[in-house]
């Protein structure tokens, strides 16, 4: 298998928002992401996003339905359009779960799930982690692994 290009995982998302420069804001402000790329179309329509988190994390951010030039759009939506339904949720991994909650707090995020250790036994792991929502309803675990 080639490996992907430079600067991309094997696996990154997209995900769609209504108002997709909004939640760029958001997620840099509050999550701590880095925008590598924005792509604004017509009445600053983002058609396609990448956010950086860290040296190897990576997800796309565009407007609900993809791109205008695309035929017919995507079926892609915010759980705000969907009355908070949402059909996928991501995770990410820290060096400590405890700040990061304390600081989307602080910003406004919705926590979901305060913070809290789980051992899954000697022939596992360890990890501490929280669920928070973001500003139009996605769901984000964000984990810290302890052994």
């Amino acid at each position: 298998m080639n490996k992907p290009p430079e600067g991309w995982p094997r696996v990154t998302c997209s995900i769609f928002y209504d108002d997709a420069a909004a939640a760029i804001d958001w997620l840099c402000r509050v999550f701590g992401f880095e925008v590598r790329l924005k792509v604004e179309g017509e009445n600053g329509r983002i058609e396609h996003s990448e956010l950086a988190f860290g040296p190897d994390g990576l997800v796309c951010v565009g407007d609900s339905g993809g791109k205008a030039s695309r035929p017919g759009g995507l079926p892609c939506r915010s759980p705000r359009s969907l009355d908070g339904l949402s059909t996928a949720a991501f995770c990410i991994y820290l060096d400590d779960v405890d700040a990061h909650c304390a600081r989307t707090r602080a910003a406004g995020a919705k926590i979901l799930e305060e913070p809290k250790t789980s051992d899954y036994g000697a022939d596992y792991w360890s990890d501490r982690s929280y669920r928070c929502e973001d500003l139009e309803g996605h769901q984000w675990w964000f984990v810290q692994r302890m052994r």
